[in-house]
């Protein structure tokens, strides 16, 4: 099957390359052109501009996004609009929010375009292990793609699915990434408590190559997690700040519109966004508030007690 992909970061330009060698004709696109020119050498067909993409697709086309959610989606499907014809078909891969995705599935349908939302996990790995991926849309368009999805997933007949309408796709992963928030925050918890009981001089990569195989708490994080620590099990190299992608918050939104608590992944967004917070004005209020009333000792800037 012949795809056009906008988007060549680590991920994009990863699933292009399994495209290839799964014998799919990849017209590529990339703001920078250097990873263009690195695909191409790979077998990919390089196009400078969206026109340039375009235009080397045969019709029907299909065009995959590998880009930032917002503004970046947006755009690029304001200027494909311009570029695509009748029947024409664009995919979202990244992390959009899902009401954003039925809101641009209804304005291309106008336009005789088709939209499909391809929730997409795997990271770095998924070249060689395959993607997890989440699709939503027309079952009739899906199948335009089953070439491609099967190619991408780890087996033709797992790790993908159409699950449901425009916007099930989104929904899905948003929903995945949150779970993902609790999971990882619940191990990096428990791998904390054993680091600090210094008197057993635990080894906390041991532990997790224990756990990796037999226990109920085995998983490929857990995989990633020895990984780490197989490397520097003191990880005195990695900065304590967790960035999130967005979908963390939407899915702690989702769940207070809809009445669900969701206590564990709420609490984990909340830890990552603590751990930018490098001088916390809460915490300095929490000490002088138990000075004030109990006269606690306040420990400040310079070490002094």
């Amino acid at each position: 099957m012949e795809l056009g992909i906008i988007g060549l970061g680590r991920m994009g330009g990863n699933m292009a390359r399994r495209l290839l060698k799964g014998g799919h004709r990849i017209v590529a696109y990339n703001r920078s052109p250097g990873p263009v020119e690195e695909l191409a050498k790979e077998g990919a067909i390089s196009a400078e501009s969206f026109e340039g993409l375009v235009n080397k697709l045969p019709k029907p086309r299909a065009v995959w996004l590998m880009i930032p959610a917002g503004a970046p989606v947006d755009d690029a499907i304001g200027r494909l609009v311009k570029l695509l014809s009748k029947d024409d078909l664009i995919i979202d891969g990244g992390n959009s929010n899902y009401k954003d995705t039925i809101r641009r599935a209804d304005f291309l349908a106008g336009k005789g375009l088709h939209y499909v939302d391809a929730g997409t996990s795997g990271g770095i790995w998924g070249l060689r292990e395959g993607y997890s991926m989440m699709v939503g849309g027309k079952k009739e368009i899906v199948e335009r793609i089953r070439p491609l999805l099967e190619t991408l997933a780890p087996a033709p007949d797992k790790g993908w699915g159409h699950v449901g309408p425009h916007g099930a796709g989104h929904f899905v992963k948003m929903v995945h990434n949150g779970i993902e928030y609790g999971m990882m925050q619940a191990l990096a918890e428990g791998f904390a408590i054993l680091e600090k009981k210094k008197a057993l001089e635990l080894d906390l990569h041991q532990i997790a190559e224990v756990w990796r195989y037999g226990s109920v708490v085995r998983s490929w994080l857990l995989d990633l997690t020895s990984a780490a620590l197989a490397g520097n099990v003191k990880l005195d190299d990695v900065a304590p700040y967790v960035a999130d992608s967005g979908e963390g918050r939407w899915t702690v939104s989702e769940a207070i519109d809809l009445d669900v608590p969701a206590p564990v992944i709420t609490l984990s967004l909340i830890q990552r966004l603590r751990s930018r917070d490098q001088r916390s004005f809460a915490d300095r209020i929490l000490a002088a508030m138990r000075n004030q009333f109990g006269g606690h000792a306040i420990k400040r800037e310079n070490g002094d007690g």
